[in-house]
This record gives structure tokens, sequence and C-alpha cells, in this order.
């Protein structure tokens, strides 16, 4: 195995995704023009997209990393609009792309041409919600496109599944595929509540943060190998467990917190850049694919599905927003009336990313006993502009689009008051249950150090109050960031002294690092992350 192009792709992503985050371009964007340009200059290796890594190996752990930062209330919440979204327009835009395809393409049998279809319907699940973030879209907004990304991959590999065995002619009928996509689901979901408690408890009952992590980066490959295994969908199992994990994550202990949040996010980011660089890869294997589909016959076909792509999300997601209110009186009840704007931005917001891709690359090269898939190279360029088309026009156009609708965007003020609240809620209980245990004399501490207690329980109540208040009229910094720059500066004058008397050979590394750990410790309670 070479490893120095896999080395290269790793390492050039990562370069381009760190210097993306200095620029107003949203990083998928500008990995994916990257790797457009790189796969014309001379002397970078192939990368060819290799749909037995990219689904088992690739999709599970950015599932599970998206899955485990949702939040599984919220999405309860929004269970309709995401249900509407990740299932019923999945196989909405298989049909209506399939078909548009069929009567687009001359000799493209209906059947390749639906194949086309699931492959290019599900909208990608980093770069949507990559942008919301970025933009701050309104919460509600981005719950829903980050419901309907965790499971629209599977609806669309079970849509493919059936649209491909009606076209080697295996004799798929309405009924078998209805048959096929209840079987995935419910095999799925099934998979998944079968794992969630006992990784669970093995999660909590595993004692060093080492091993609880080395358990959570396996999770997600054991999900989905388990239930592809039984012929289930492998993508529900892995949100199924996720979401589980996720939501009673509070009850592992603080050191697998920490290891876990700083071990995901890494892997998260090398694999979300590494893929959106090979999607701009693969520009020069599919061109010489592409055969007989060539000049501007091509080009009208790629406009052409790029087009029917975009508008049927919006002739779904419009009625898929409206109707239930006219049809529910609880509907109306229960939920304020939208607006034109939010819908309008969820469909502008369908990218397509690099599943469809690595979908379309599993398409096989030849139908047994009647020579090559039908269209194969066709789909494949379809696929890939249809991926680039909607990763440059939808997203360089989303933020500003967001501005100029003006959408009301996340009440910072309103999120703070409620951590305030919150915090001092904890914080009077936590001052009951710590008189308590001062008041037993198997607790005796001397004063400064009781004292020490209260003054540092006192701290994180007022810390988040201190944010709504005035700021210095000579920095412009809040009490709270003046605090903690004072705190930064002071950790960083005791850890410059550890340092020097570890030069002059007063202490010794392996102290140096016990001293530095706690500095880093107490550096990580005085400073959350702003975002």
């Amino acid at each position: 195995m070479d490893v120095l192009p896999l080395l290269l792709l790793v390492a050039g992503s990562a370069a381009v995704a760190g210097a993306a985050r200095r620029t107003p371009v949203p990083a998928p964007l500008l990995l994916v023009a990257a790797g457009l340009i790189a796969s014309y200059v001379p002397g970078v290796p192939e990368y060819t997209l290799d749909p037995e890594v990219v689904l088992p190996l690739v999709l599970p752990p950015l599932l599970y990393t998206a899955a485990s930062d949702s939040s599984y209330l919220d999405l309860r919440a929004q269970l309709r609009p995401v249900a509407l979204l990740s299932i019923g327009y999945v196989l909405f835009a298989t049909l209506v792309v399939g078909w548009a395809a069929y009567l687009l393409v001359p000799g493209l049998p209906l059947t390749a041409a639906l194949v086309l279809g699931a492959v290019v319907a599900p909208p990608d699940a980093v770069a949507a919600t990559a942008v919301a973030r970025r933009v701050g879209l309104p919460s509600r907004i981005t719950t829903i496109l980050q419901g309907e990304s965790l499971v629209n991959d599977a609806t669309a590999i079970t849509a493919y599944k059936v649209a491909l065995a009606a076209a080697v002619g295996e004799g798929a009928t309405w009924a078998h595929g209805v048959g096929e996509f209840l079987l995935a689901a419910v095999g799925g979901v099934a998979v998944g509540l079968l794992l969630m408690v006992p990784l669970h408890w093995l999660r909590t009952h595993l004692k060093e943060a080492l091993l609880q992590n080395t358990l959570s980066l396996l999770i997600p490959f054991v999900a989905y190998g388990l239930a592809e295994w039984a012929h289930a969908s492998g993508v529900l199992a892995v949100v199924v467990v996720a979401l589980y994990l996720g939501h009673r994550n509070y009850e592992v202990d603080f050191a697998t917190r920490l290891q876990e949040e700083a071990v995901w996010k890494m892997v998260a980011f090398v694999l979300e850049s590494a893929v959106f660089a090979l999607i701009g890869l693969q520009l020069q294997f599919v061109l010489k694919g592409l055969g007989e589909y060539r000049g501007t016959d091509a080009a009208w076909y790629a406009v052409a599905v790029f087009l029917v792509v975009v508008l049927a999300r919006f002739v779904w997601v419009y009625p898929a927003t409206f109707l239930p209110r006219l049809l529910s009186a609880r509907i109306r009840e229960r939920e304020e009336n939208p607006t034109w704007k939010a819908p309008f931005i969820i469909g502008w917001a369908g990218m397509r990313g690099v599943v469809s891709l690595a979908i379309a690359f599993s398409i096989p090269l030849t139908i047994p006993g009647r020579g090559p898939f039908p269209g194969r190279n066709l789909i494949l360029f379809l696929t890939f502009t249809t991926v680039i088309g909607t990763l440059v026009v939808q997203g360089l156009t989303l933020p500003p689009l967001i501005r100029l609708l003006r959408l009301p965007g996340r009440d910072g003020q309103a999120e703070t008051l409620a951590e305030a609240n919150a915090q001092a809620q904890a914080s009077r209980v936590a001052e009951l249950r710590l008189n308590d245990l001062l008041d037993d004399e198997r607790n005796a501490l001397p004063p400064p150090l009781a004292d020490r207690l209260r003054s540092v329980l006192e701290r994180r109540r007022n810390a988040v109050w201190e944010r709504l208040g005035a700021v210095n009229p000579v920095t412009g910094e809040s009490v709270d960031d003046t605090y903690r720059r004072l705190s930064r500066e002071m950790i960083a004058a005791e850890r410059s002294v550890f340092v020097r008397l570890r030069n002059g050979r007063y202490i010794d590394d392996e102290m140096l690092r016990t001293l530095l750990r706690r500095l880093d410790l107490e550096e990580a309670a005085a400073f959350r992350e702003a975002a």
C-alpha cells in the first residue's frame, strides 16, 4: 500500500481547511476548488473515490460525530419536517430527477435514470450545517437541516439499491422496494436500539478515559458493520446509537468528555477536509471516462439535471411546510405561522456531497450477461457536476442570501440570560450541599480552604451574569473578559517559571508535565469555547 498519496491528501486538505478559517469562503468550497486545481497539477497522484472505503470507513464517524452533537430533544420536536425532508423529499427527488433524466437523455433506460435520481437525491450532511453555523441561522432551521442530513443517506442508499436491482434485471417491484425500505429502516433502528444501552453501560463502567475514548472511536464502525451484516441500514444504526449516547453523555466522567471532544473534533476535521478535497480531485477521472457523452450535449445534460435538482427541492419544501398547517388544527395551535423565508433557505441549502459520489462510484461496470451498465459514465459525470454545482452556486450564495432576507438569528442576550438563570439555580443547590457537607465533622476543613470552595462557587455563579453587564470603557471588555485575560496572564507566568526550572534541571520532565497539566485544567475551567 502506497502511504504517500494518503499523507499528501490529509496534509494538503488540512492545510487548505485551516487557511479557509481566515477567509469568508466556507471551507468545503475552498477544499473542492483546491481539489479541482490540484487535479490538473502534474505529478499529483490520481485519487479515485472507492465506495468500499468511503461508505463503511468515512461515513460512520462523520454521522456519529454529527448525531452525537445534535439535540435529541430538538430533533424530536421537529420530527415532522425532518421526516418529510429526509424520507419524503429524497424519494420525491429520486423520482423527479430520474424521470427528467429519462426524458432528457436519448437511449438512457428509465431504471438507469432512477439510479441517477437516487444518487443525487440526498443533500450533504456537512456543507449545509457548516454554512448554517457560520452565518448564525435560527436554531429551528439548523436543527431541521441537521436532522435531515442524519437520515437522508439511509433513504437514498435504500432507493439506490432498489433502482439498481431493477436496472440489472433482478425483477424489483414496488412491493419489493417498499419491503426493502422497511427492512433497512426498521432493521437499522432495531440494531441501534439493541446496541445503545450496552454500549452506554460499557462507557460508564470503564474506569480509564483512554479506554473509554478507544471504545468511542470503535462505536460507529461496530454499529454500521452489524447493521449492514443484518442487511439493515448502517446509517440509521449509527444515528440511533449516537443520539442516545450524546443525550446521556453527562453520565460519563469529565476526563472522558474532555478527551472525547478533542479526539472527535480532530477526526471530523481530518475526514471532512479530505472528503471535500477528494470531490474536486475526481474531475480528471470523471472526464476520462465520459466516453460518447462529450461537448455541448454533456454540458446541457449537466445544467438541466442541476436545475431539476434545485427546483425539485423547492417544489417539495413549500407544500411540506404549509400543507400540514392547512390540514391540521392541532399543528396551527401548537406552532407559529411560518413565513416564506425559512422554507426558502431550507430549499436553497440542499447542497450535495461525497455520499452521492461514493454511491455513484459503486455502480457496477457491467450487467451480467447484458454488457456494460447503461449510461454509467454519464451518471458519474452528472453526479459530479451536480455536487460541484450545488456546492459552488448554493454554497457561495447561501450566506449573502441569509443576510439579505434578514432572518432572525440566535438571540445571544436571551441565551446568556437562560444560561445565567440555570447557573444560578445550580449554584444555590451546590451551596446548600456544601454547607451540609461542612457541617459534618468528618469533612472539617481549615477556614481558608472552605472559603476557597465558596469563592469558586460564587465565581461560577457571577461569571455568566457579568457577561450581561457593562464593559470596560478603556478596553471594551466585560468584567468576565478581563477576569479571563488576567487569569491567562497569571497562568502563563506560572508556566514560564516551570519551564525555566526544568531547563535549569531543578525539576525533571515528568514533574513538568504534571505541573503543566494542572495549569491546563485550571485554564480549561476558566475559559470556555466562545462558539
